[in-house]
């Protein structure tokens, strides 16, 4: 995990939360996790399980977020699963990727806006 957090940028918290508008939040949570907890508005939802195939341009299930240009800033439950998530978009070649520190718990413990799962 230290290996992974070395080779990515991790923004704090509040920096995200000011950046709600001009980036896209990748939520790599699993998906009853969004159900109980919600997510961070207007972020889209790529499970760390499935997100090579959600990266990959050629993949059935890619989502085109991945080659928008946008900075992505990859978010979990508490910031290990984002921080390997960041890791393997940037070894797919996706240069503009961040994490969240503290993940999704921390977003709303500094009272970062919440929406629930449609």
């Amino acid at each position: 995990m230290a290996e992974a957090a070395a080779e990515i940028t991790t923004h704090p918290v509040e920096t995200a939360i000011d950046r709600l508008d001009d980036v896209v939040f990748v939520d790599v949570r699993d998906g009853p996790e969004l159900d109980a907890k919600g997510r961070i508005p207007g972020s889209i939802h790529a499970s760390r399980g499935m997100l090579e195939f959600h990266i990959d341009p050629e993949s059935p299930y890619h989502i085109e977020e991945f080659v928008s240009g946008s900075e992505l800033l990859f978010y979990c439950a508490v910031g290990g699963r984002s921080v390997l998530a960041a890791q393997t978009a940037q070894e797919m070649g996706l240069s503009a990727v961040a994490n969240v520190e503290g993940g999704f718990e921390a977003w709303t413990e500094a009272g970062g806006p919440v929406e629930m799962a449609a």
